[in-house]
């Protein structure tokens, strides 16, 4: 099994694809680390790894087997393209959406800039999610915001 050790690196951005599915390589990998015991303050099957499942229509257990087992990405990949059924249309239009998805609602909007005050008071450019869990990543591994 290929070890994700997340209590030395974040995994990887939400933002990176894999087949065009965004946030697929980030579940992946708290997949691995959680396997491994080394997770850190990740989670598999996350509200973010949620949004990938319930688009595809898959088991978060069923990814979980697949890397268990070992699977690379192409072969996890490969598995989720002849299980979810999903048009490359249909990937890249979702895909698109997360990029852009910023909080919709005066809750998530607050959380959201309250986080960002937290993390990143002077910066001016975290407008979505994936950017605030780009930044979040950064700077839990020491890096300055």
């Amino acid at each position: 099994m290929n070890i994700t050790d997340l209590t030395q690196r974040p995994p990887r951005s939400p933002r990176l694809e894999l087949g065009g599915y965004v946030i697929l390589p980030r579940m992946l990998d708290k997949g691995r680390g959680h396997l491994a015991g080394k997770a850190g303050e990740y989670h598999f099957a996350c509200p973010l790894d949620e949004h990938f499942l319930s688009f595809t229509g898959l088991a978060a257990e069923d990814i979980l087997h697949l890397l268990k087992e070992g699977k690379s990405d192409g072969e996890v990949l490969a598995w989720i393209r002849e299980h979810a059924k999903k048009s490359d249309w249909d990937i890249f239009y979702w895909s698109e959406f997360h990029l852009r998805r910023g909080p919709t609602d005066n809750e998530s909007r607050e959380h959201f800039n309250e986080t960002v005050q937290k993390l990143a008071p002077d910066r001016d450019d975290i407008a979505t999610w994936f950017d605030l869990l780009d930044v979040d990543d950064f700077v839990s591994f020491g890096g300055a915001a």
